[in-house]
């Protein structure tokens, strides 16, 4: 294999043959034309995909350890939202280029990603074009149990995992090539390129929440998306959106757009009875706050409190 430019084989070989966090449940794993995968008994099968291109959803540049916990960390938090277990995931990986010192740097952070929330790569491709990395993600659900967006009732409360907007907050600060960068650039563009999959909550949340959506495109869309999934309407009070110390000292006056429109957190948004909020927060292994509740049909999502006129409301690939 060349030092430098290594072939595909030798890159799965190199580089992926043995990635992540080693279980049971793989009969078949890399090196076939499939993988084989044992299903537990009484579980279901939760699978989801998502693509990060460079340019798109991350700055041109970026490194390679950023690129890979970014795309891991975004696809696991759509089983989070679902309630599920992560299992396995398979990877696409095309690249302008074969590369050994990126492909290292790229697989080591994805396999400490991996290991640190139980997920073993199973299968995979790769090929030469733009810099784009597809995951595949693989989950257990119970059989009778699963969170989606369709299940919010009228009187229950509206509420979220973590803080907002940090994620914007650092696309900017990464975006403006701060010359000086400090413990809070630091901070928000370290919430950009690691996001923190809410899995544990969210299974937490198959014994107490109703309906459910990770943060991808902005609170204010994604809200939005579940009001319509579970024709209700939403309200949301801005004073109570959990902003973080480090949005609001470098971004002051940005803060609550951010919070509301930016993006790419990946918190949980969710819903669930007043009687059952005190013990989730005891038990949650991050912080949840009340920001809203959800009104009577209409499937509309207010905002009290904000007065500025929000033309973009989220995130749209084809706007």
């Amino acid at each position: 294999m060349s030092d430098s430019n290594p072939s595909e084989f030798d890159i799965i070989q190199s580089f992926f043959s043995d990635l992540g966090h080693a279980d049971g449940a793989t009969q078949l794993g890399i090196g076939d034309d499939a993988a084989i995968v044992r299903i537990p008994v009484s579980a279901r099968l939760c699978l989801s995909v998502d693509t990060v291109v460079e340019g798109v959803h991350f700055p041109a540049g970026t490194a390679p350890q950023h690129v890979a916990t970014r795309a891991l960390g975004s696809a696991l938090s759509d089983l989070a939202a679902m309630g599920a277990k992560a299992s396995h995931f398979t990877l696409a990986l095309t690249m302008p280029k074969s590369d050994s010192r990126w492909l290292k740097s790229f697989a080591k952070a994805l396999h400490d990603m991996a290991v640190a929330f139980g997920v073993s790569l199973v299968g995979g491709d790769t090929t030469r074009g733009p810099l784009t990395v597809t995951v595949q993600v693989h989950g257990w659900l119970p059989p009778d149990k699963a969170l989606t967006r369709a299940s919010a009732r009228e009187g229950e409360l509206l509420v979220v995992s973590g803080t907002l907007g940090d994620a914007g907050a650092g696309l900017r600060c990464l975006q403006q090539a701060l010359s000086d960068p400090n413990a809070e650039v630091d901070y928000l563009s370290g919430r950009f390129y690691c996001p923190s999959p809410r899995l544990l909550l969210g299974q937490q949340l198959l014994d107490c929440g109703s309906a459910c959506i990770d943060i991808s495109d902005g609170l204010l869309s994604d809200a939005q998306h579940l009001a319509t999934a579970s024709n209700v309407g939403l309200e949301i009070d801005a004073s109570l959106i959990p902003l973080s110390p480090a949005l609001q000292r470098l971004f002051p006056k940005q803060a609550l757009e951010l919070a509301l429109t930016a993006g790419d957190d990946y918190e949980l948004l969710f819903t669930l009875p007043e009687s059952k909020l005190k013990a989730l927060q005891s038990l949650s292994p991050v912080p949840v706050s009340v920001i809203g509740k959800v009104s009577g049909a209409g499937q509309q999502v207010s905002v009290k409190g904000y007065d500025l006129d929000i033309q973009q409301k989220g995130y749209l690939h084809f706007d």
